[in-house]
């Protein structure tokens, strides 16, 4: 088990849930698109958000920004140290910074800053930007000396609430990187793919790269990192976490459908997850589309339903407490959802 580090309101490590981080994509000096944007991830199930910092000037929107979320809030930062220590001074929660063009002659009046403001710091390393003097070692030796020499330097500056990561566009390297930090280091760890595409591509890479290091017992936050709308890497991340039983909230299952369906099942089943995806109490909700796995996959389930010819039935627990007509069928079942989830 990692150590346990405190992140704004959030403890992150330690056995604490897994946080789900995810960044804004619009400039942090734009105030109305940024606030919009944190709203819209806190909404949809993000525990931190990430946004790049890239002016001093830009840093004075984030004190007013956590009027309006709850969630911590991380500065990234590269090349320019007094960005860090300005996003710090504005009350940011944690900052980001890289070794391979992070400025080391400034690392240490970033962790008196640190220190002084109560600021968690990530060491993130990733393939894009590896040290230069470490060009001659292979990508996964390279970027876990650069994160190794990084942590030693800091520890010897007597700063101890560190998260690190280590991430790859190649989803076995970045496995690899993960697991030789969860053997070398017992500092929590932030995992993902980075720069894994576009949203098709990126969630079945993120998926792969992240589910193996959950099902490992590594990881301890995660950020999908997609070409796409921010909202969509949270809700890419809560069904890993929800595959990998490391999530809160609803479990849905549903049947791939064959030919003894006589259902519009996936109707129903977009339906019922586009419902259940929001909610934050744990259930287990089925649609099946026949009699064959209907019964058994609905026993395993809170609540679900098993569609048959112009009938539906739904069961609780295992058993069938009612049987609707197909065309009210829908309708019902989500309000059953709704009545079960208020009790």
């Amino acid at each position: 088990m990692t150590k346990q580090v405190k992140i704004g309101n959030l403890y992150i490590g330690g056995g604490n849930k897994i946080a789900i981080q995810s960044m804004t994509n619009v400039p942090l000096g734009n105030f109305e698109k940024t606030k919009q944007q944190m709203i819209a991830l806190q909404q949809a199930g993000c525990d931190i958000v990430r946004f790049a910092v890239t002016d001093k000037e830009s840093c004075k929107n984030i004190g007013n920004l956590k009027q309006f979320v709850t969630m911590p809030l991380v500065a990234d930062i590269h090349f320019d140290a007094s960005l860090a220590i300005s996003a710090m001074e504005n009350g940011v929660d944690k900052i980001r910074i890289n070794p391979g063009n992070f400025p080391k002659d400034q690392l240490k009046k970033v962790i008196d800053s640190a220190k002084q403001h109560d600021v968690a710091i990530r060491i993130g390393v990733n393939g894009g930007s590896i040290e230069k003097s470490l060009n001659n070692l292979t990508h996964e030796e390279a970027l876990f000396l650069s994160l190794k020499n990084q942590v030693e330097e800091i520890e010897k500056l007597g700063f101890y609430n560190l998260v690190l990561s280590a991430k790859s566009s190649s989803v076995l390297k970045t496995v690899k990187l993960a697991r030789l930090l969860a053997k070398n280091f017992d500092y929590p760890l932030h995992i993902g793919v980075t720069e894994a595409g576009p949203l098709e591509q990126g969630a079945i890479f993120n998926a792969v790269g992240i589910g193996s290091l959950l099902v490992d017992g590594i990881g301890d936050t995660i950020r999908v990192s997609l070409t796409a709308d921010p909202v969509k890497e949270v809700e890419v991340a809560k069904t890993i976490l929800s595959a990998t039983e490391k999530g809160v909230g609803a479990t849905f299952v549903s049947c791939p459908k064959c030919g003894r369906c006589a259902q519009d099942l996936e109707f129903y089943a977009n339906s019922v997850y586009n419902f259940v995806k929001t909610l934050k109490k744990p259930i287990k909700v089925a649609v099946m589309g026949c009699e064959v796995n209907g019964p058994g996959e609905c026993a395993s389930a809170d609540l679900g339903m098993a569609c048959g010819k112009g009938k539906v039935a739904f069961f609780k627990k295992g058993q069938v407490y009612k049987i609707v007509d197909e065309t009210d069928a829908l309708q019902l079942f989500i309000q059953e959802i709704k009545d079960f989830d208020a009790d």
